[in-house]
């Protein structure tokens, strides 16, 4: 298919609570009720449905890495369930569900289980921030905590810290910059989605909007600041992980598609409204893990 990377989510509770924990694959789905779901995994990854929860997703990082598939762990959510909504209790430090020093208790744990992992090469501490609590003094105390506690567990892997605003927000930093013990791996994330602006692209002029947009996108993010795009490559040795910045952001004979992690769309927007990463979903269900 192309791609040498995926970030695969988690929530804080897979290893935080033992109510969830202690679930296996089977008893987890009978709770929701996902029965063709299950039936999928039986025909595909029969070995899978007795496992533990977490022995599962660690089923899924050995088989990536098997397959040459780098994996970047993402804390989704705290609780389990669908993401991502305002009031969905794990949008902000301090939400219902979202306690920050459970939030750092279950990234510690989560890194130091993959420190010996190679093709483990980050973790992004935690997706879309949002909701009406979320300002960025709190992102600062916080994202700082956290990305020190990942560090501090794994030192080898990247630490990528995401936005406010659903991660369409990271503005704030071209006024303050994150203050962290260590140099040269941590990275930001930003998304954006054809729907980020949805109401606006309902109402609005869609060719005046589309300039206002990719504007606001690339001060937002803080792309256009000449920093540049991560990508990830494997070192010649397989064991190590190269970052450089991004190629292939333009027309380029010369380029290699086949060497990144995402594919670009041929466009005549920006470099930087066209720096989003395509995820690949993993459907357990559907797919047979060793055929990733």
């Amino acid at each position: 298919m192309g791609f040498n990377c995926v970030r695969l989510t988690w929530p804080t509770f897979l290893v935080t609570n033992a109510s969830y924990s202690s679930l296996t694959v089977e008893q987890s789905f009978q709770r929701l009720n996902l029965t063709e779901s299950l039936a999928g995994i039986r025909a595909n990854n029969p070995a899978v449905v007795d496992l533990k929860l977490i022995d599962a997703f660690k089923a899924v990082v050995s088989s990536l890495g098997e397959n040459n598939v780098m994996v970047i762990l993402d804390n989704h959510v705290s609780k389990p369930g669908w993401c991502c909504d305002n009031a969905d209790g794990n949008g902000f430090f301090g939400d219902g569900y979202f306690e920050p020093d459970v939030w750092v208790d279950g990234l510690t744990k989560m890194a130091t289980m993959f420190a010996g992992v190679p093709h483990v090469v980050g973790m992004s501490l935690r997706n879309e921030l949002r909701g009406p609590r979320q300002n960025s003094n709190d992102w600062y105390k916080y994202m700082q905590r956290g990305a020190e506690a990942v560090h501090a567990a794994n030192p080898r892997v990247l630490v990528i810290l995401s936005g406010l605003s659903f991660d369409n927000d990271l503005a704030f930093l071209n006024s303050r910059q994150v203050s962290l013990s260590f140099a040269r791996k941590a990275a930001f994330e930003v998304h954006w989605y054809s729907f980020s602006n949805g109401q606006e692209w309902a109402a609005g002029n869609p060719n005046e909007l589309h300039v206002a947009v990719n504007a606001s996108s690339a001060s937002s993010s803080g792309s256009g600041d000449g920093r540049g795009m991560l990508c990830l490559d494997v070192g010649a040795d397989g064991q190590s992980v190269v970052t450089n910045p991004c190629r292939c952001l333009s027309a380029d004979n010369s380029c290699d598609p086949e060497s990144q992690w995402f594919k670009m769309v041929s466009s005549t927007r920006s470099v930087a409204a066209n720096s989003m990463l395509a995820e690949l979903p993993v459907k357990l269900g559907s797919s047979k893990i060793r055929s990733l």
